[in-house]
């Protein structure tokens, strides 16, 4: 496919509360894998530049150690990436955090519960994007139910979001049924879990559901799979690997192609590290899967 008109835009829109976003967007868990800082400003910028006006990060993506645990070197945020690269913001854009979970360097992960907790999280993301305001937070829920309800949790950000410090409210991680838990706390504007092709289909009916609210479904590791933070494997699949033949695209294209496919409040988010890769994957927003291509795939 052809890089050099490509545009996020392809993909069409989404609104996300009152923010209109390129339904092609990038997420910056990667960016802090490399120790040159100025290569993921760099990549930062030509995502801007490729039409990318949704960003999706959080405090906890750091290195090294981190989600990905890797690197070397002083610790590099990726909310701080994002500033070094893009402040003064354009108005258009709109960067997506996440609370609930932290990274502490000595500690490792940690998981708030209380508001006290949340609130901390929340302006260690002001303060490392350099905002007066937080676009659009995701509660980001751990495995198991953990010792406060959700309703309290969700509430402790609603307060949050009535102060002024957060300006949308998202899910992480949850099931169907939490969406109800929180329906009369506050909007809930999206929902971000994991799902791909080939991996935790059984949402579904989860990302139906969520159409039929309006609410938008931003898949993490769309790209990745069961591989996670490991990254995507070299076996992609025989159905993948026949579409991509068929397109003369590369596989990891139709794997966006296909997220996308799933409903016009689908949005992508796929993150690398490397510059020919960002370009690949935002090519993939203007890439046409058939009927044929999705019963295959599905």
């Amino acid at each position: 496919m052809p890089t050099d008109e490509i545009s996020a835009a392809a993909a069409g829109t989404w609104t996300l509360g009152d923010r209109t976003v390129h339904r092609m967007g990038f997420g910056s868990m990667r960016i802090t894998a490399n120790p040159d800082r100025n290569h993921a400003i760099a990549l930062l910028r030509r995502a801007v530049e490729l039409g990318v006006n949704h960003i999706d990060t959080a405090a906890f993506y750091v290195s090294p150690g981190g989600t990905l645990r890797v690197g070397t070197g002083p610790a590099r945020y990726a909310t701080e990436l994002i500033r070094a690269a893009l402040a003064p913001y354009p108005e258009e854009l709109v960067v997506v955090t996440k609370v609930g979970f932290g990274y502490d360097p000595q500690a490792g992960f940690t998981e708030a519960y209380t508001p006290a907790q949340l609130r901390a999280q929340v302006e260690e993301n002001l303060r490392r994007l350099g905002r007066d305001q937080l676009d659009v937070v995701n509660l980001r829920l751990g495995r198991g139910p953990g010792p406060v309800p959700l309703v309290d949790r969700f509430g402790a950000l609603a307060e949050l979001r009535a102060a002024g410090l957060i300006r949308h409210l998202g899910l992480s991680n949850v099931r169907p049924e939490q969406l109800d838990e929180v329906a009369g706390i506050a909007p809930v504007v999206c929902v971000q879990n994991n799902y791909g092709v080939d991996a935790y289909r059984e949402q579904d009916a989860f990302v139906k559901l969520c159409g039929e609210r309006g609410i938008a479904y931003v898949p993490f590791f769309a790209l990745a799979g069961t591989g996670r933070e490991a990254g995507a494997s070299a076996e992609q699949g025989e159905a993948v690997e026949a579409v991509a033949r068929v397109h003369g695209v590369t596989p990891h294209q139709v794997r966006l192609a296909w997220t996308l496919h799933q409903g016009p409040h689908v949005l992508a988010i796929p993150g690398t590290s490397d510059p020919t890769h960002l370009e690949a994957n935002i090519a993939a927003a203007a890439l046409n899967l058939t009927k044929e291509d999705l019963s295959l795939l599905n």
